[in-house]
């Protein structure tokens, strides 16, 4: 769904947001009089999203009768920004707080406030008078700077998402499926939580020591003999454990258990689950198509001021809705990367399998047994510790969590000259005690944005890792700005002692820190561009691009430390991580392709026929991967990127490309200059989505990091399968 008030979350990168009126803050003297969460003053109470809400709308309503007068077209552009920034607010501290908040009654404050708010808006996408103003300030586009300019024409194309041109019967429709659709992913996201799956294990000897912290102990009664005697019998009680299949718990079982028997149970359940997302899929595949199929794309042909002279034709699907505005253009561009992506990795893919097909026959003594999906995980692992002599809990040692922490701050200061400053937290901003506030400082330009830490797993947080762009950054006067804040929110549990990361949390941290410099550093005159405002298959490139920080030896040696000794950690130990993440990612690049390839499949042309998408992304793993399907089994009904990057899954593998070219180019030479920092935010982040992200990619680049196709924009693929040694 895409309308002129709401972006796309990035698997959360939720929306923008304003604190009180248009305040500029600084980090000198900070007042510490009690506030609400986020700084807003409403929000010291659950009960305070109500009166939330009910400002943001009383204040953009006044915007909305501003801009039926048909002011000047910089005022037009201007308002209609500040009533985007002012819902905004609601709905991005809203999702955080239903993320993130240990007390119910806020949760379900923040979840009404944002159904509220979404209803609001759907209101105004179909606001005739703001469409109006709209193509006219796009019309007197003279009057207009460049960025304006661009503003202007994507709210155009915004409101004609939202159905603006529509009869009102069928108006009324769109806003139904509109809201439809809100609610439905809503429910698929709550059944991944709520219902995760679980499975009972007896004896408790089967379940290794180094699981029991994520398991519950449950008994049974069975019945023995006693006294010698085979005819007399006892009740006793034999321990067992339960454990949840959720996707972490499920990785940890398939990586530990020697027992497949045990793995296979857990994998048959843990992608058995939740069922009920199976009839929530197909409603919400529904919805989305007959939402799309129900608009039009058209373009102005003359300079009326409506659609009387407009080119109409229908839209073929919600993945040609989605797809539309971005670089793609079109789902058949997108198809055609795929398949050249899946066919250019098959056979890294196939070898891969083959040796660990082969190295599981070595190690069970079984000659013509199968390679089950439930194996890939255990021996994977056995293979990456043989080879690279690899121990988890002594990479672990050099990653404490304050420790990596440090290497984001080495990082912000090496590549763009700024520093962390620690914030104190004013009273009834914060939503709990591990979370920290930082501002990220400029010697010379000042503070530059706010970013809130809360990175710590605890009981009831919802169980993702995301930034969430809490405030759009944007130009309120010619000395004035409005600087943007983001929180950085992660569930690590962190083993004792010290809060030591996994390797790959701490991938995803830079990840996440990729994300949060978009925003941050982004300086775009209105905040509808700022930072992750973007098109939804350039979104993921920052966060891509940071990723690469996390694997190399020059960054890890600044701040990975062991815990308890301050050793630096050994180059040695490096490449063997890097060398253990190379061995399989042939596999792990072959996945990541099926998963966009059931996206768009299932959001394609031929959603309206569909009607058991677990058969179809059965197909599809039988055509694309080098692993079986297990019948019974629908993996997809907790892939939570269905819900909330519908048709857009496929980003990702732009962005891999798109980082692959950036990091080779600018960066891996010396990944830790001013000269690699200064191209990366003055050429890229601070641009925000206020231009072209073809045009900002190749002045970044230069040649070779994108192609043209059939009118729509695909990677270059070159630097990637250098990377990975692929055959193109």
């Amino acid at each position: 769904m895409s309308t002129l008030f709401r972006r796309r979350s990035l698997a959360a990168y939720v929306y923008g947001h304003v604190l009180n009126s248009h305040k500029v803050h600084t980090s000198t003297a900070p007042l510490l009089q009690e506030t609400g969460l986020y700084g807003f003053n409403h929000l010291k109470t659950p009960k305070g999203f109500q009166r939330f809400v009910e400002d943001a709308i009383e204040r953009s309503n006044e915007l909305v009768t501003f801009i039926s007068g048909m002011p000047s077209a910089p005022e037009i552009i201007g308002a209609m920004d500040e009533i985007s920034d002012t819902v905004c607010s609601v709905i991005d501290s809203a999702e955080l707080c239903r993320a993130t908040h240990p007390d119910r009654e806020f949760v379900e404050e923040a979840s009404e406030a944002s159904l509220r708010i979404n209803e609001y808006i759907h209101h105004l996408n179909t606001n005739h008078c703001l469409y109006m103003a709209v193509v006219k300030a796009e019309q007197d586009s003279h009057l207009l700077n460049e960025e304006a300019q661009r503003v202007a024409h994507h709210l155009r194309l915004d409101l004609e998402k939202a159905g603006i041109h529509l009869p009102s019967e069928q108006l009324d429709r769109a806003n139904q499926l509109n809201m439809e659709i809100v609610q439905l992913c809503r429910e698929f996201n709550e059944n991944i939580i709520n219902d995760p799956g679980h499975m009972d294990i007896f004896p408790a000897s089967h379940i290794p020591k180094k699981l029991h912290h994520l398991a519950r102990p449950i008994y049974r009664t069975t019945s023995g003999a006693f006294g010698g005697s085979a005819w007399s019998m006892t009740n006793m009680k034999e321990k067992g454990f339960r454990l949840p299949t959720d996707p972490n718990t499920l990785s940890s079982i398939l990586q530990w258990v020697s027992d497949a028997e045990i793995r296979k149970t857990a994998y048959i359940q843990g992608n058995s689950a939740p069922l009920g997302n199976l009839g929530v899929l197909d409603k919400l595949i529904a919805a989305r198509h007959e939402f799309a199929q129900s608009l039009q794309k058209f373009d102005i042909v003359s300079n009326a001021l409506f659609w009387m002279h407009m080119q109409i034709m229908g839209h073929s699907s919600y993945a040609d809705l989605a797809v539309h505005s971005s670089m793609a253009s079109s789902p058949d561009i997108v198809l055609s990367f795929l398949l050249e992506m899946s066919e250019i990795v098959r056979p890294r893919a196939d070898e891969e399998f083959k040796t660990i097909w082969n190295f599981k026959r070595e190690k069970s003594g079984q000659l013509y047994g199968d390679l089950e999906p439930w194996d890939e995980t255990y021996f994977t692992a056995i293979m990456k510790s043989a080879v690279y002599d690899l121990d988890s809990s002594v990479v672990a040692s050099f990653f404490p969590l304050s420790q990596c922490l440090e290497g984001l701050k080495v990082l912000a200061e090496s590549l763009f000259g700024v520093t962390f400053h620690h914030i104190p937290l004013a009273p009834g901003e914060s939503w709990h005690p591990d979370v920290i506030k930082v501002a990220l400082h400029h010697p010379d330009e000042g503070d530059l944005g706010y970013l809130y830490l809360d990175l710590k797993s605890r009981k009831n947080k919802h169980p993702v890792c995301a930034h969430f762009a809490i405030k759009g950054g944007r130009r309120l006067s010619e000395t004035d700005y409005q600087l943007p804040i983001v929180a950085l929110v992660c569930n690590f549990l962190g083993s004792k002692p010290a809060s030591l990361l996994n390797h790959w949390e701490v991938e995803t941290l830079f990840h996440e820190f990729g994300h949060a410099l978009h925003s941050l550093l982004s300086r775009t005159d209105y905040q509808h561009f700022s930072g992750t405002r973007v098109v939804i298959d350039f979104a993921e490139t920052p966060s891509n691009l940071f990723q690469y920080y996390a694997w190399d030896f020059r960054i890890l040696k600044t701040f990975a430390r062991h815990y308890s000794t301050g050793d630096v950690i050994p180059e040695d130990l490096v490449k063997s991580i890097r060398g253990a993440k190379d061995m399989f990612s042939g596999t792990e690049l072959q996945r990541q392709i099926f998963y966009a390839l059931i996206d768009q499949k299932l959001f394609g042309e031929e959603a309206s026929s569909i009607r058991d998408t677990a058969s179809i992304v059965a197909e599809l793993k039988r055509q694309h991967t080098s692993w079986k399907h297990v019948d019974g089994t629908h993996w997809h009904t907790r892939f939570g990127h269905l819900a909330s990057y519908g048709a857009g899954y496929y980003s990702y593998l732009y962005a891999k490309c798109f980082a692959a070219t950036i990091w080779q180019k600018i960066c891996e030479e010396d990944p830790l200059s001013l000269a690699a920092g200064s191209a990366i935010r003055h050429k890229f982040l601070q641009h925000g989505g206020a231009k072209d992200p073809g045009d900002i990619l190749n002045d970044l680049a230069g040649k070779g990091i994108l192609n043209s196709r059939y009118g729509g924009i695909v990677p270059d693929i070159t630097s990637l399968s250098h990377e990975m040694e692929l055959k193109n």
